[in-house]
């Protein structure tokens, strides 16, 4: 969808970043590169068109089968601390080396100096909190906050932020940055919007990867899903859990932030805006089609080991399709996403052009 906007509008800039978990990754792309927001869109685009399941993580037979070994015995023999040592079912290392060799995130200085970039923020959760935390780097005059549930710290953004922002849960190993572990940060992040508009966004771009939620999904009919109706298999029970985590709240702080809006709007004119409060432009952007459509037909793009592994937590279903869309890296698939990403962003340009001439995009 960047692609197809910056197509048409080549001379548009973006002074705040902010994302969360493939987000982060994206956002320190865009925030590091020198250049025009046109030519680091085009340049993401490229990294994405090469991105492959085994440079982003890898599942050791090893590991697994230590791993249970190390269960068993605590349990066992009752000893404390076994479980505890259980460092994700996927090593990142690939994605990291990855990263290392496509982002130089010294450019971030580089485009604050040179005004084209005022703030970017990535947010983590940390497993030994109950607080969000976003790491800011940005102008001298940029905020700080501290609020219920999350807060902010300035610094100077590296590679274990955007690691650490990108951490599933369970999937991917906790990432430590300074003396705290870290995991994804969409996890408890409750108000996404917030490090915009703390950072001073008047004008907001959603783009999502929910469909239209008013409207009515027909349900899958086919033989296989009728037979399949049965007990929820774990890879169904964690598409829903990491869809919520990354899915709900942005459609929850979306709808909260068009409620503010109109609320605004019915106060009497020279009345003033409760708590300093103002309206903020939003544009949300969906796809126009179920991306989980699209993953039924690259199932067998995963590495051999990872679908042996999926098969077992029930990944065949058609329902498993959402959380086969987090361990889907590959060209078909990506290339498949951006190509529908950039056909809508051309179906809804009429939209999109009328946002960025009333916010001053243009």
């Amino acid at each position: 969808m960047l692609a197809a906007i910056v197509e048409r509008a080549p001379s548009l800039e973006f002074p705040i970043l902010t994302g969360v978990s493939a987000g982060a990754i994206n956002i320190a792309h865009l925030a590091a590169y020198r250049g025009s927001l046109a030519a680091a869109v085009d340049a993401l685009r490229r990294e994405w068109g090469r991105l492959t399941a085994d440079r982003v993580y890898r599942i050791s037979p090893m590991r697994l089968a230590r791993t249970g070994l190390r269960w068993l015995g605590a349990m066992a023999f009752r000893r404390h601390g076994g479980p505890g040592m259980v460092r994700g079912l996927m090593d990142m290392e690939p994605l990291r080396r990855f990263l290392a060799r496509s982002l130089d995130l010294r450019g971030i200085d580089e485009n604050i100096a040179a005004g084209r970039l005022r703030a970017v923020a990535i947010s983590a959760t940390p497993y030994a909190s109950d607080q969000t935390v976003t790491f800011v780097q940005g102008a001298e005059d940029v905020p700080t906050w501290r609020r219920a549930l999350r807060y902010s710290l300035r610094t100077h953004l590296t590679l274990d932020h955007v690691m650490a922002s990108a951490a599933i849960p369970i999937l991917f190993p906790a990432v430590r940055v300074n003396d705290q572990f870290y995991g994804d940060g969409s996890v408890r992040q409750t108000a996404p919007f917030a490090p915009a508009i703390h950072l001073g966004a008047r004008a907001l771009v959603l783009i999502s990867s929910r469909p239209d939620p008013e409207t009515p999904r027909v349900p899958r009919a086919s033989v296989r899903a009728q037979r399949e109706r049965q007990y929820p298999s774990l890879a169904e029970v964690m598409g829903m859990l990491l869809h919520t985590a990354f899915l709900d709240a942005p459609e929850a702080d979306a709808e909260r932030l068009e409620r503010i809006n109109r609320l605004l709007e019915a106060c009497p004119a020279g009345s003033g805006a409760p708590d300093g409060l103002k309206p903020i432009h939003l544009l949300v952007l969906r796809p126009s089609q179920d991306l989980g459509s699209l993953v039924a037909a690259q199932r067998v793009r995963l590495p051999p080991l990872v679908r042996w592994v999926v098969r077992g937590m029930g990944g065949e279903r058609e329902a498993a399709a959402g959380f086969l869309s987090y361990l889907l890296f590959d060209p078909a698939y990506t290339t498949a996403l951006i190509d529908l990403g950039y056909a809508d962003a051309h179906r809804e340009w009429s939209r999109i052009e009328r946002f960025l001439r009333v916010t001053g995009g243009t």
